[in-house]
Order: C-alpha cells, then sequence, then structure tokens
C-alpha cells in the first residue's frame, strides 16, 4: 500500500515507528493489510509437505504475524496514551475484526493438527526445556481459544470474543471520557483552603492543560487523592469522591452498567462452552493459583486481619476528630484521607508537604535508573532525538555493561487524551527466534505509562511516596521486558502467568525505601540537599501507617472481581452496583473505607480480560515478593551480587521460559510463605 508508513520500512534509529507521520486513517487499512500477510503465513505452515517438526511448527508459528505485532503494537500504545477521536473511531471498526484474526489463527485445524501430533510426542522429540515449554504454551494456547470444541461450538466462541472485544472497547472508552469530561473549579480562594502548594500548582497546571483559567481538579489519582486527602472544604471532597467513584453509574452516553453485564453474560457463556461451571473456574484454570479455593484461602488469611487493623485506624482517625473538635459523628469515604493525613501528620511527623520535596520526578527516575545499575549492571542514556509520540516521552537507549539491550520509552504525565492507571507495555519483545531475530537477537523496545500530576510550568513535579512506589513499580514491570533472555517471542518478558507478572514489578518497589537509596536520590528539589537521616526514620516507622486501609480497599476490589466472575447463572444480577454493595456489606467492609474499583470503571476487569477472576494476583505476587525481598535482607545488603545475579537470571530475564513455582524456586531457594507479607503490612497481629 504506497505512501502508508505503518507498511513501509522504519528507517529510525533502532527500527522506532515514525510517529510524525503516522495518521489515524493509515491503522485500518495497515491493520486488514497485516492480518492478510499473517493468515499467509500459517497457511504456508499449515499447509507444507513436509512433517511436522518443532522448527517448522512451533517456532515458525512463533515468528510468524511480525507485521501484526508491529502494527498492533503502535496502534494500541497511542490509544491508550495520547488518543483522540478520529483513533477511538479506528479502534471501535477494528475491535471486531483483530479479534475475529485471533479466533481464526487458533481454530485453523490444520494448524492445530501439526501443534497437537508434536504435542503428543513431545517426550521423544528430544527438545531442551524452553523449547518444551514453548511447545507447551503454544498447546494449550489453542486449546483456551477453543481448538478443541466441536465445530458449532467452536464458531460460537469466536463469535463472542468478537462481541467481547467490541464491549471492552466501549467500556475502556467510556470510562476515558468521563475521566477527561470531569473537573472540579477551584474558583475562590476558599476553594483551595488547606491545599499546600504542591497540590496547588498541579491543580493550576491541569487547568491550563484544558484551557481555563484558575485551578480544576481533574480525575487523575495524583491530583484527586492529595485533594481528599488536604482540602479542609468537606462539602468539595464529597463532590470530588463522588464524582470519582461514579465513572461509568450515570445514564447515558458514558453508562458502563450493562455493557459490564453483557462482558459477564458473554464470559459465563464463554466457560460453559470449555465445560466450567463458571468464568472463574475458567480464568484461573491457567494460573498459578489454579482454583477459586486457592485464592479465596488467600484472602480469608488476609481479609479478616486487614478488617482488625483498618478498625484499629478508624479507632486513631476517630480519636484525631475528637482532639479537633470536629462534630460529624461518621466517617464518610471522602474524610477517610483527610482525617488520616492528619493522624500521621500527629503520630509520625510527617506531612507530604515535607516529603514530597525530596521526592521530584526526575531524582526518582534516577533512583530507578541506578537500582537497575547496581542490580543489573544496566545504564540508561536519555537519546533526545530518537521518535516518541508526545513531548512528554523520554527515551533512552538501555546497556548492560557497554551491550545495547534494548529501548525503554518513559511517559509520566496524566493527560485528557489519556486513560489512567500505570501500565507497561511493549513495541517489541525480545527474542532469539532464528530467520527473523538475527544471531544477535531482536532488542526490546518498552514503554513505562504513569499518570502523574505535572507541577506547572515553574513548578517541579513533586510525587508523594506512594507515587514514588508505583514509578518503581512500572519500571520493575519494563525491566522484567528489558532483561527478558527467551529464543522465544511468546516466552519473552512479561508474558507470564497472570499471579507471575506482578511479582518483579512489585519486588523492585522495595528499593525506593531503602534509606542507602533515599540517602544517594532523596535530594531538596530546591536546595539540593540529601534528605535528613531523622525524615528517613520517621519514614521508616509510617511504613505500616494506614495499612490496613489499603490492604481493605484492595482486598474489596479482588472479592467483588472474583464473586461476580463465579456466579454460575446464565443472567447477571440484573443491578451490578447493588451487588457489589451487598456482598462487600455481607463481608464487613467499613462504610468509610470503600475500595479501589467499583465494576462500574473496574479497566483491570473490563477493558480486557487480563485481569478478569484475576485482580487478587496483586496480593497473590505480594507473597512472593515479600519473600523474595528476604533473600537481600539475609544476604545483608539491598544490593547483595550474588543475589540479584540469581534474581536476574530466574525471574527478570526467564520470561515464561520455566514453570512459575520452579523459577521462584531457583531463584529462593524454596517455595515462598506468607509471614513476610502480613509482616510487611502490620497484619501478624490475630484479628479480633
Amino acid at each position: 500500500m504506497p505512501g502508508n508508513p505503518l507498511l513501509q520500512d522504519w528507517t529510525a534509529p533502532h527500527g522506532l515507528p515514525p510517529y510524525a507521520a503516522l495518521r489515524a486513517e493509515h491503522f485500518e487499512a495497515a491493520l486488514q493489510e497485516a492480518m492478510r500477510r499473517h493468515r499467509d503465513e500459517l497457511a504456508a505452515i499449515a499447509n507444507q509437505a513436509a512433517p511436522a517438526g518443532f522448527a517448522n511448527t512451533v517456532a515458525a508459528f512463533d515468528r510468524g504475524g511480525a507485521l501484526l505485532e508491529r502494527v498492533a503494537a503502535v496502534f494500541y500504545n497511542l490509544t491508550a496514551s495520547a488518543t483522540s477521536p478520529e483513533l477511538q473511531a479506528v479502534q471501535r471498526a477494528m475491535a471486531g475484526p483483530m479479534a475475529a484474526h485471533h479466533s481464526a489463527v487458533y481454530n485453523d485445524m490444520a494448524l492445530f493438527a501439526r501443534i497437537a501430533d508434536l504435542h503428543a510426542r513431545r517426550d521423544a522429540l528430544g527438545l531442551d526445556a524452553e523449547a518444551q515449554r514453548m511447545l507447551d504454551r503454544v498447546y494449550l494456547d489453542f486449546v483456551r481459544a477453543g481448538a478443541r470444541l466441536a465445530p458449532a461450538a467452536r464458531e460460537r466462541m469466536a463469535q463472542l470474543m468478537e462481541e467481547l472485544a467490541r464491549l471492552m472497547t466501549r467500556f475502556a472508552q467510556n470510562v476515558l471520557q468521563a475521566e477527561s469530561a470531569w473537573t472540579l473549579a477551584l474558583a475562590a480562594e476558599a476553594d483551595l483552603a488547606g491545599l499546600p502548594d504542591f497540590v496547588r500548582a498541579s491543580a493550576r497546571q491541569a487547568a491550563a492543560d484544558r484551557g481555563l483559567a484558575g485551578h480544576v481538579v481533574t480525575l487523575s489519582r495524583s491530583l484527586i487523592v492529595p485533594f481528599l486527602s488536604y482540602s479542609t472544604r468537606r462539602d468539595l471532597r464529597e463532590q470530588a469522591w463522588r464524582a470519582w467513584t461514579s465513572r461509568g453509574e450515570h445514564a447515558g452516553a458514558q453508562d458502563n452498567r450493562e455493557i459490564a453485564r453483557d462482558i459477564l453474560r458473554l464470559r459465563r457463556e464463554q466457560a460453559a462452552l470449555h465445560g466450567h461451571a463458571c468464568y472463574a473456574d475458567y480464568a484461573l484454570e491457567d494460573t498459578m493459583a489454579g482454583t477459586r479455593g486457592a485464592v479465596q484461602q488467600l484472602l480469608d488469611e488476609v481479609w479478616p486481619r486487614a478488617l482488625a487493623a483498618v478498625a484499629r485506624e478508624e479507632q486513631a482517625l476517630r480519636e484525631q476528630m475528637r482532639a479537633e473538635g470536629e462534630g460529624a459523628t461518621s466517617i464518610e469515604p471522602w474524610d477517610w484521607r483527610f482525617w488520616a493525613e492528619k493522624v500521621r501528620r500527629e503520630r509520625y511527623a510527617l506531612d507530604d508537604a515535607e516529603v514530597k520535596p525530596y521526592f521530584p520526578l526526575e531524582r526518582v527516575v534516577e533512583a530507578a535508573f541506578d537500582c537497575a545499575g547496581r542490580l543489573f549492571g544496566l545504564s540508561f542514556a536519555h537519546r533526545a532525538d530518537l521518535p516518541v509520540y508526545h513531548p512528554d516521552v523520554k527515551a533512552y537507549e538501555v546497556s548492560e555493561n557497554g551491550r545495547l539491550i534494548g529501548v525503554f520509552l518513559q511517559d509520566n504525565y496524566a493527560r485528557p487524551n489519556k486513560r489512567s492507571g500505570a501500565w507497561m507495555s511493549a513495541l517489541r519483545w525480545q527474542h532469539r527466534n532464528p530467520a527473523q531475530a538475527g544471531a544477535a537477537g531482536q532488542l526490546p523496545v518498552i514503554l513505562n505509562n504513569n499518570n502523574f500530576a505535572k507541577g506547572g510550568p515553574e513548578a517541579p513535579t513533586l510525587l508523594s511516596l506512594d507515587d514514588a512506589r508505583t514509578l518503581f513499580h512500572e519500571f520493575g514491570h519494563g525491566l522484567h521486558g528489558l532483561l527478558s533472555n527467551v529464543t522465544y517471542g511468546r516466552l519473552s518478558g512479561t508474558q507470564v502467568l497472570r499471579d507471575f507478572v506482578e511479582l518483579p514489578s512489585q519486588l523492585f518497589e522495595h528499593w525506593i525505601t531503602e534509606p542507602e537509596v533515599l540517602r544517594r536520590h532523596a535530594r531538596h528539589c530546591h536546595t539540593g540537599e540529601p534528605i535528613p537521616d531523622e525524615l528517613i526514620a520517621r519514614l521508616q516507622r509510617a511504613r505500616q501507617f494506614n495499612q490496613g486501609y489499603e490492604t481493605v480497599r484492595y482486598c474489596a476490589s479482588a472479592i467483588v472481581d472474583l464473586a461476580v466472575h463465579a456466579l454460575p447463572d446464565a443472567e447477571p444480577p440484573a443491578d451490578l452496583c447493588a451487588f457489589e454493595s451487598e456482598l462487600l456489606r455481607e463481608q464487613g467492609l467499613p462504610p468509610g473505607v470503600g475500595l479501589n474499583h467499583r465494576l462500574v470503571h473496574f479497566q483491570h476487569l473490563f477493558s480486557s480480560a487480563g485481569y478478569a477472576a484475576g485482580y487478587y494476583v496483586y496480593l497473590w505476587a505480594e507473597v512472593l515478593d515479600a519473600d523474595g525481598y528476604d533473600a537481600f535482607v539475609e544476604a545483608g545488603s539491598p544490593f547483595d551480587a550474588a543475589t540479584a545475579a540469581r534474581l536476574r537470571r530466574h525471574v527478570y530475564g526467564a520470561g515464561n521460559s520455566a514453570e512459575p513455582r520452579a523459577a521462584y524456586a531457583a531463584f529462593r531457594g524454596r517455595a515462598a510463605t506468607v509471614q513476610p507479607l502480613l509482616r510487611k503490612r502490620g497484619l501478624l497481629a490475630e484479628p479480633a
């Protein structure tokens, strides 16, 4: 297709996309052409005269679709990070065809016959461990997509996946539109009461970004959370909280209530086609947990302890309210963060207004890069000349002991045309599969997205400690992609079992609170002075502060997710919001606490299937990361070389080339235990 830059050779350094030349109208034609070429490649594999062998079938299948992967990666990067009405229209138009193509690939019976034949003979093929894993995973991918179903069931499965793709696209776009459309104007000085300078600066910049005068609060987490923590205007806190938590619940174009019900209905049918009683059973079959019972056992271990902790925290909040003569008799969800911040200042002498100046964004990025260097020998060289999709994005060449191993793109700021949250993605995965990668292998191109509120043109962007953890978390995912050292693209980077994927990210969070790292990198944004040891000591003492609240909010969302996907009925509850509310009431959720994500805007569950019946994975992975970080504690240094080498080899570098329990045991020398998690969160006290 002449003139379509997506289908031409990309001549920028490292084969990066020609972002400046791309237009929304290029994508539909390029995706259609890339799917056509992929089908031709697969037909050549399936119809070849040579008997099925690993090289001519499984390895060849892994190499197929390179153009489609390239174009789709750029497309979904832009629709998440720098979208437009034109891109969203293409996204809606292509959701069904892309899902149909995926179904056609994994329901190609001639191709599956070759793969199934190899899988049946796998023990006699003489494959090495990674190739054996690759064969097992590809075979399972086909089976879970419906390749072993009867023809009519396969056809229905394909229809379901198309319908689901369209619905999930609508759900995600509705959340983005609801978030970008809402602002709370702080028109008078009285509306800014209680807000420290850094919150005012972010609110002023948010207004400027939208072409507005004065200050506004948006639904960006990095702005609304500090507003809820500091604003003395209870009426405005309530207004902001209600807008934040009711996204997707209002009648009109962005109403997600029926869309979520439709998704649940189709997922229940998908599970039934595979012979499962509910979608949760189908989703959990290919996880470390394996069953609902295993997930429930972990939640049952943590939930009552978290409720006991949050009850103690609520008592502390009430004592603070009485001490300040507060007349309110109840703690509402828009009150908790406000009074918790006061308790933190009173009991731990900590205030974000004091802490945040030591965490300017640039220093936190430097800290993450330095930790990666000290642990794994990596260096990051900023390349301002590399093409990026937005001026906010910074591009880096990543080297290990002088050898280029990948490219890293970091996009840290919230924007109206960028979805909320924080995530890692890839424009290209590492692999060494011959005929495509060459002798040196394919270098990864990895992206990190955050949504930090800009400080403004004259003010630095200051991060809270939670924001800094988020940056380290996503950078941990980024390292998982950059350090991948596998042969096959299907096994590369973060393409691991869902309840293992959060281990590298959550584990890396530990380094941002290490005193050694803080002394080296936490420097005052104006004076350059290092963070005082006395302030570090206060931060360490406050590590478990409000952890009952955070744990309950997370677990509440995980409980709702598991419950709604475990319903055996073909028809989901008529009112999902009422279902959610009643379930949490039965579970004993305190009314002033709330939960991290409500179903009507829960993008983890309904913008894709990745975390559906799987939101528990952060807790599952935290068992691993808390236990895993103890390996460094036991070694006597957060940068112990031998421990870091094992971590690099068996966790960050292994991708999906090894079974996750075996990979973790190879790093740690044993299986993980839950005690370090309970200790880390301050939950070891027996629940009442």
